[in-house]
């Protein structure tokens, strides 16, 4: 479950421009505030399925703007081609690294 919420919040932060300001509201305080179904049905005087149908479709509605535009794993790649780096300029003998550092820096730009 925290992976899903976690993987969520960073949709939600690539994407949330992208949704309607209901969806943004349900989103922001379903995921951001943690506030239960019932908590944000009662703030907005509908049912509570009627927020978790909202939440459900607005979740898929992310999940399909990251499979066409694929922000979040672009983001994911670039964390870790940066963390790679970092790790190779820890390294004692620099000289030994700096092809490797070359390449993944070759790689960070072509990243589209």
């Amino acid at each position: 479950m925290l992976e899903k919420t976690t993987r969520m919040n960073f949709l939600f932060d690539f994407y949330q421009s992208l949704l309607t300001p209901k969806q943004k509201k349900y989103m922001s305080l379903y995921y951001i505030d943690d506030l239960s179904l019932g908590e944000i049905a009662e703030q907005y005087s509908v049912s509570r399925q009627a927020v978790y149908d909202n939440i459900k479709r607005t979740e898929a509605v992310l999940e399909q703007y990251e499979e066409k535009l694929q922000l979040f794993a672009k983001f994911r790649e670039r964390k870790k081609l940066i963390r790679h780096i970092k790790d190779l300029l820890q390294r004692e003998s620099l000289a030994e690294s700096k092809k490797e550092i070359e390449r993944l820096v070759e790689q960070l730009e072509n990243m589209e």
